[in-house]
């Protein structure tokens, strides 16, 4: 069974910058890809960034690009999001997924962690 926990998150003045914690449990993660979304008040949840835990290749949503960057730790079970030049338009509650790669088809996530709020102020 995975399981994931967040943390990392907190209250910081616009052009901060925080770094997101997502532990994950003991089994392997190679066929994985690890995703951040984001929930910020009376809105959907966001994709954010994704990694292949593999291959390591990375995307994300265009409003962070430049400013945000998602790793990994393969021994820890560890993903991480870089959060850089925050702005108030990204306080949100950030939420770590994971999912199988499947060839041929779109990433979809199974699992989720409990979300670690943050707040930019201006």
């Amino acid at each position: 069974q995975v399981q994931l926990v967040e943390s990392g998150g907190g209250l910081v003045q616009a052009g901060d910058s925080l770094r997101l914690s997502c532990a994950a449990s003991g089994r392997t993660f190679a066929n994985y890809a690890m995703g951040w979304f984001r929930q910020a008040p009376g809105k959907e949840r966001e994709f954010v960034a994704r990694i292949s835990w593999r291959s390591g290749r990375t995307n994300y949503v265009d409003s962070v690009k430049g400013r945000f960057t998602i790793s990994r730790d393969n021994a820890k079970n560890t993903v991480y999001l870089q959060m850089n030049s925050l702005k108030p338009e990204d306080t949100a509650v950030y939420y770590c997924a994971a999912g199988r790669i499947v060839p041929m088809k779109a990433q979809v996530y199974e699992y989720w962690g409990q979300g670690t709020q943050v707040t930019v102020s201006s």
